[in-house]
């Protein structure tokens, strides 16, 4: 579960997980692929996704699932190891990239997961988690697991979770994330964070010393009329003489009021004239303006990777996640988490400041992408790289919604003011301005807390999409500096959301580094637009200043 933003009491810093114009510029349909073409009238670069229909995609996953003992052989996994399919995309010019998990000896490898890129006629290639070979010794645990149970319980304590218990039973698994692998138990606690936020924290125990190896926290914390996005038009649905809170346009998404609850799915909005909210905020949980920047920001961030990227949705399969407002008594954050596909945002300071705006609903939901995608693990320098992600594709769909009353920025949660000066969350031109966040790339990033880790990748983003130094875009002035003092010349939002959609989905896996994502998104430059282009120059440029060369 990844909460919006951190708490800076957290004994978890350095393991927390966080909530979260014309971008289409590649050659993706709006409507079903089966194949390879791109519609029509529009640019096809031969490395872009295809958007493929649901059928289409559970087809190709069932084909590449069926061949996946030949390719375990091909790329040189042991006897003991099988590879499961996870994902696949196809791209313009027939090249397929599978992600895959993988087990050994029957038991789910923690950092094994990899993909395989290939190409049409071409020679396959893979990009690996991990490239330290997965064998231990014995599968057979030293240590029992009311052990690991324990060591876990006592992991959450020292966080101020409270209620916590484990979820379940300890369960085996091999730990490769991080050195060499070893047999290990995965325990999960429940139970609620010190602010109120529910806790999936998982804590990882060697299984022969009992030693803890890692921890990571998987909740990720950010017509109708709305509190930020002004009058807006919802996908609704009638039943009998009642409408509800129900887009089945787009996934059959929901939304729901858990009217100050903190569990259960709460109950579906509905309405008699089909007109939602009133444009303030209220303190009645019964309110219906939270539910409505909830539905939008949903409808939005759905059209946004749609139309942008050809996706399907967060999964990708034609299906939506759904929304719960009220979350709480002010409750001053908001969280996605996996584990229920929804999203969750609290009212604020005195319940009449719902984190629903636009950009935090894009940041939300795009936790749930990475999770299908790469999987990048909440916690050193892949946490950062998750966060800075969701803040990367909330900008995105914020842009995309072209909404007056809350224009594209490159400013992240500036509409909720948590701060309650008006400023917002994070800047993404130069991130330190918050008072947390990093500029640039150092070796200790990885133990900073994962929202002030996202800094560099974040400010990486700005340089490629606008350039360094002084300039105003939609009315917002920004001055982004350099590492090394260089000049950047941006390549435009467009295009830098499509290098970073590209990396995410087909070339970073759950352990990535800024160096490695530094790599990923040289190879998705490379695939869009060419080795030697503008565009591969500029990722170059970029990276370099923000000190990842």
């Amino acid at each position: 579960m990844t909460p919006l933003y951190a708490r800076r009491r957290t004994a978890l810093a350095a393991a927390t997980a966080v909530v979260a114009g014309a971008l289409l510029t590649t050659g993706l349909a709006t409507g079903t692929a089966t194949a390879g073409s791109a519609p029509a009238g529009t640019p096809a670069l031969g490395g872009a996704p295809v958007l493929l229909s649901a059928a289409a995609r559970t087809s190709l996953i069932q084909e590449q699932q069926a061949t996946a003992a030949d390719t375990a052989e091909a790329i040189g996994l042991g006897a003991r190891e099988k590879l499961i399919v996870k994902d696949v995309v196809r791209d313009v010019d027939g090249t397929v990239h599978t992600r895959y998990e993988r087990t050994y000896a029957g038991l789910p490898v923690l950092g094994g997961d990899l993909v395989v890129h290939q190409p049409e006629g071409g020679a396959r290639t893979v990009t690996k988690a991990v490239r330290t070979a997965v064998a231990v010794p014995s599968v057979t645990p030293k240590v029992g697991a009311a052990k690991a149970e324990a060591q876990a319980l006592a992991a959450a304590g020292k966080a101020d979770a409270e209620r916590a218990e484990a979820g379940s039973a300890p369960r085996r698994v091999i730990w490769a994330a991080e050195g060499t692998p070893v047999l290990a138990y995965e325990t999960v606690v429940g139970g609620l964070q010190e602010d109120g936020t529910p806790n999936e924290l998982h804590v990882i125990t060697d299984a022969t010393t009992g030693e803890k190896l890692h921890e990571w926290q998987a909740v990720h914390t950010g017509t109708g009329r709305s509190l930020y996005s002004g009058t807006v038009t919802l996908g609704t649905y009638k039943s009998g003489s009642t409408y509800q809170l129900y887009d089945t346009a787009r996934g059959g998404h929901k939304t729901y009021n858990l009217a100050r609850s903190t569990s259960g799915t709460g109950t579906l909005f509905t309405d008699a004239d089909d007109t939602w909210g009133t444009g303030t905020a209220s303190s009645s949980s019964s309110d219906q303006t939270a539910a409505v920047d909830a539905a939008y920001g949903a409808q939005i961030t759905w059209d946004f990777y749609k139309n942008t990227f050809g996706r399907n949705g967060i999964r990708n399969d034609g299906k939506a996640a759904y929304s719960r407002v009220h979350y709480g008594s002010n409750y001053v954050n908001a969280f996605w988490q996996d584990s229920c596909f929804c999203m969750t945002y609290g009212d604020g300071t005195g319940n009449v400041n719902p984190l629903t705006s636009l950009d935090v609903a894009g940041h939300e939901m795009s936790h749930g992408v990475t999770s299908v995608t790469a999987g990048l693990r909440y916690s050193g320098e892949s946490g950062g790289l998750n966060e800075a992600t969701s803040d990367i594709f909330g900008t995105g769909a914020e842009f995309y919604a072209a909404n007056s009353a809350d224009a594209g920025d490159y400013l992240i949660g500036e509409k909720i003011d948590i701060n309650g000066d008006g400023s917002p969350l994070r800047y993404m031109d130069k991130p330190s301005k918050d008072g947390a966040s990093r500029d640039y790339w150092s070796s200790n990033l990885g133990s900073v807390d994962v929202h002030y880790s996202s800094g560099p990748a974040n400010h990486f983003f700005f340089l490629l999409s606008e350039g360094s130094g002084a300039r105003t875009v939609n009315g917002v002035s920004y001055n982004s500096p350099t590492y090394d003092g260089s000049t950047v010349t941006g390549i435009g939002r467009a295009k830098a959301l499509q290098i970073w959609y590209k990396a995410l989905t087909t070339y970073f896996t759950s352990t990535t580094s800024y160096k490695a994502a530094r790599t990923g998104t040289l190879s998705a430059a490379s695939a869009l637009y060419g080795s030697g282009s503008a565009e591969y120059k500029a990722v170059e440029a970029a990276w370099k200043a923000v000190n990842v060369s």
